[in-house]
């Protein structure tokens, strides 16, 4: 099933993937001590487990961010975040869409062997997660934090043994699922387990009404706007104990129903400051979505420091997935993906590589850039060791990145990242060292290789000159995946 779990806080690598015996809690609280930073330690016992706040955008590609290379849409918040923390340049979604994607961040577990593999369009059962699955928000709420999830869910409606609150998180507002929270006016959003009425009206889609999918045809309440408002409350109101709160915004994913009935898929109170450009409408509404949620990641950032929560805070920037073009505009207008092959749905870099910046005044030193290979399944065993939890698992396929972020520790790697995919005619991929080889359909299609310290577009397939590599790449694709019944791969 791939590599299993390597934490730092169970096992240091000396050099490569070796480890040293499990460190005893004494020697272990003594190395922490010599490792981070007073700032992290100066508040008391309470204080040596930092608040964690997760902040993920939907759909935002590599190349949307002014410190990833964008020049057309502004971001000065995320850039002076990236300019006061660190800018981690391959880090990786948990998949190519949405629910997967969420489900490896959550759980720990990479795309070959965790129970949710894809979006499931109207079979929602097989993209809940089930009762006897652990979450991130399981184990810090075990460990004293408090747990919110605002924004999208996408892993169990409210009927599901997948809802958010049997998933252990101790507040929750915004969309069950994924249908739902295309629309960003929609008619309710959950509140715990009560829908919150909202003042807009809603022209449903047939193509997903039993998800409650549609566009606004009464435009009052914005849910991005909502869920940042409930966001700095929950934030300002957690003084007596550490917090995780997991920020899922909906930008600058399209709704894509209003995109086949309107045209223009690309849903914000105004466009600006873009409403003077020569663009397409949508490409307007989609640069401005990405510029509001840069100013609300501005005030977030802003609120830690006039609570003086700063420095017991790390937050950590990121997207889903790589970047859609779904709402309308021409995909080559903003370069979403920068000079990366591929886009959402895609597992070439553009698919799965995502920006992702971590910002902790006092303890992470600002202006880093790491090239660390990273994913959204090292969540679970970062959270563990600043939180000084247990890891819930011994198959899980999370290591630890504190030491990057802290940059005072070696740092432990994974032998090999995975990811399987079942849209259009399926396929996976797997990337070990410099090498990342993708092979299309699953189990049986040919093998594209690429060398991605000298050809990180994925430009020039070296399959057919080094068969010895595609020899090793087959051999961990075959150890990743692990067959499921609620996700068959085709014969050949």
């Amino acid at each position: 099933m791939g590599l299993r779990v390597i934490a730092h806080r169970e096992a240091l690598c000396l050099p490569a993937y070796g480890t040293i015996p499990r460190l005893t809690a004494l020697t272990l609280a003594v190395i922490l001590g010599a490792l981070f930073p007073a700032a992290w330690r100066a508040h008391g016992s309470e204080w040596d487990r930092p608040h964690i706040i997760w902040i993920m955008a939907d759909d935002l590609g590599y190349g949307e961010l002014g410190c990833y290379g964008q020049d057309q849409i502004q971001t000065p918040n995320l850039d002076r975040m990236a300019a006061e923390g660190l800018r981690l340049t391959q880090f990786y979604a948990g998949s190519t869409v949405c629910a997967p994607s969420r489900c490896v961040l959550m759980t720990g577990r990479h795309a070959g062997h965790a129970f949710v593999r894809g979006n499931a369009r109207n079979q929602l059962a097989v993209q809940a997660l089930r009762a006897r699955d652990t979450t991130v928000a399981d184990v810090l709420h075990q460990a004293g934090y408090r747990t919110a999830l605002i924004g999208k869910w996408g892993l169990g409606d409210a009927d599901s043994s997948g809802y958010p609150l049997d998933q252990g998180f101790d507040f929750f507002f915004g969309y069950a699922n994924q249908v739902h929270a295309h629309n960003y006016y929609p008619e309710f959003l959950w509140r715990d387990r009560s829908k919150q009425l909202l003042r807009n009206e809603v022209e449903r889609s047939p193509r997903y009404a039993g998800f409650r999918g549609g566009w606004a045809i009464r435009r009052v309440d914005y849910s991005h706007d909502l869920f940042i408002d409930e966001a700095l409350d929950w934030i300002d109101r957690q003084r007596e104990q550490p917090f995780f709160l997991y920020l899922s915004l909906t930008i600058p994913h399209a709704n894509n129903e209003a995109t086949r009935a309107l045209g223009n898929g690309a849903e914000v109170p105004d466009v600006d400051p873009y409403a003077d450009r020569a663009w397409p409408e949508p490409a307007k509404g989609h640069a401005a979505m990405i510029s509001r949620m840069d100013r609300d990641v501005g005030r977030l950032l802003a609120l830690l420091r006039e609570r003086q929560m700063a420095e017991r805070t790390l937050v950590f920037f990121t997207s889903d997935n790589g970047p859609h073009g779904e709402s309308g505009f021409p995909f080559s207008h903003f370069r979403p993906a920068g000079d990366l092959r591929g886009r959402k749905r895609d597992l070439y870099e553009g698919g799965i590589r995502v920006p992702a910046i971590a910002w902790w005044p006092g303890v992470i030193p600002p202006g880093g850039v790491s090239d660390h290979v990273a994913y959204f399944g090292d969540l679970m065993a970062t959270a563990c060791e600043l939180a000084g939890a247990e890891l819930p698992a011994d198959d899980l396929d999370s290591i630890s990145f504190v030491p990057t972020l802290t940059g005072r520790a070696p740092q432990p790697r994974h032998a090999y990242l995975y990811w399987e995919f079942y849209e259009g005619g399926t396929k996976q991929a797997v990337h070990f060292g410099p090498w990342k080889a993708i092979r299309q359909p699953m189990l049986h299609g040919s093998v594209e290789l690429y060398d991605l310290a000298r050809d990180p577009g994925e430009q020039l397939d070296l399959a057919a000159r080094r068969a010895d590599i595609v020899e090793q790449a087959v051999a961990r694709m075959g150890e990743a995946h692990v067959p499921s019944p609620n996700w068959q791969v085709p014969a050949p």
